[in-house]
């Protein structure tokens, strides 16, 4: 298969601090910095949306429909709702009998906000799993943003999925799009996350992150796939947020640093470079996850 190579920029639209807070600061402030980036750059992209963000700020979700961007669901409350990847205290994954009652009462609140429903969605932390997919299949999604390319490895472009093994092609209609990684570097982590290309552009700088889609392009292009590169961000990465403990209720929260480090204007600049080189180096399409879907 042979096209035009394409970015999906996905933005996993939740609470603040990848979700370990309650506060919406970022998806407040965040999200019309990115949308007006995004305009300059005439980059579309993808907005997914938790339930409970949809709910307490419809506004936000109407202000990405009508600069043009499309809409999706990320789950109701930022729950696991696939498979464990690693463990972390206190996140147990939903049993599979739960899971497509948490995507039908994510997708009422985002349609209630939005207009119409949501058809693609994306697993929080990426954590996807054969009985998540199933049931987005059946309520008729056309867009899965969930492949964690650094841990399962194998599949490099989007594909069609297995019912009986989410990580393998099948016959589903469904379009499972992995999100990208350095795969052409050896891990020294357990589960491959030094493979993974978030937060580098915040870390590290544009420049590093290209420089890791650079080797996995050519890892692409000696298996003669399609270059398709997904990335995910939130908003609150493009807002400031604080850099030590954070408290709230009768808890406190504390980051590692990397985290949040230059969050904020430094990571609306490095996103900005980002854009332009992949539109430079690999003459990039920007598409959302329906519209890859609908090409494929």
């Amino acid at each position: 298969m042979t096209r035009r190579p394409a970015v999906v920029l996905g933005f996993d639209m939740e609470t603040d601090v990848g979700s370990w807070t309650p506060f919406y600061d970022g998806l407040v402030k965040g999200t019309p910095r990115l949308l007006r980036l995004l305009d300059r750059k005439r980059a579309t992209s993808t907005f997914f949306f938790t339930g409970d963000a949809a709910r307490e700020h419809p506004e936000v979700v109407r202000a990405a429909r009508d600069a043009g961007h499309e809409v999706g669901n990320h789950s109701l409350y930022h729950e696991t709702m696939g498979d464990e990847i690693l463990p972390i205290p206190g996140l147990k994954p939903l049993l599979p009998s739960e899971v497509p009652g948490r995507l039908k009462a994510a997708e009422a609140l985002i349609t209630s906000a939005l207009g119409r429903r949501p058809r693609s969605f994306r697993a929080p932390r990426l954590w996807g799993s054969t009985a998540l997919l199933n049931a987005l299949e059946d309520m008729d999604y056309v867009a899965d943003a969930s492949y964690p390319m650094f841990f399962h490895r194998d599949r490099l472009a989007p594909y069609h999925p297995s019912r009986r093994d989410w990580t393998r092609p099948g016959r589903m209609r469904i379009l499972e799009i992995p999100n990208a990684a350095d795969m052409g570097m050896r891990s020294r982590d357990p589960v491959g996350r030094d493979r993974d290309l978030w937060p580098i552009f915040r870390t590290q700088g544009s420049d590093a992150v290209m420089a890791r889609l650079v080797s996995f392009a050519r890892v692409v292009e000696r298996r003669r796939l399609p270059l398709v590169i997904c990335l995910y961000f939130h908003p609150w990465e493009f807002a400031p947020m604080p850099q030590g403990l954070i408290r709230y209720g009768e808890g406190a929260v504390l980051p590692d640093k990397f985290i949040v480090r230059n969050c904020g204007a430094p990571a609306l600049r490095e996103l900005s470079r980002l854009i332009d080189a992949l539109r430079s180096r690999f003459n990039a399409e920007f598409l959302s996850a329906d519209q890859l879907a609908a090409t494929w």
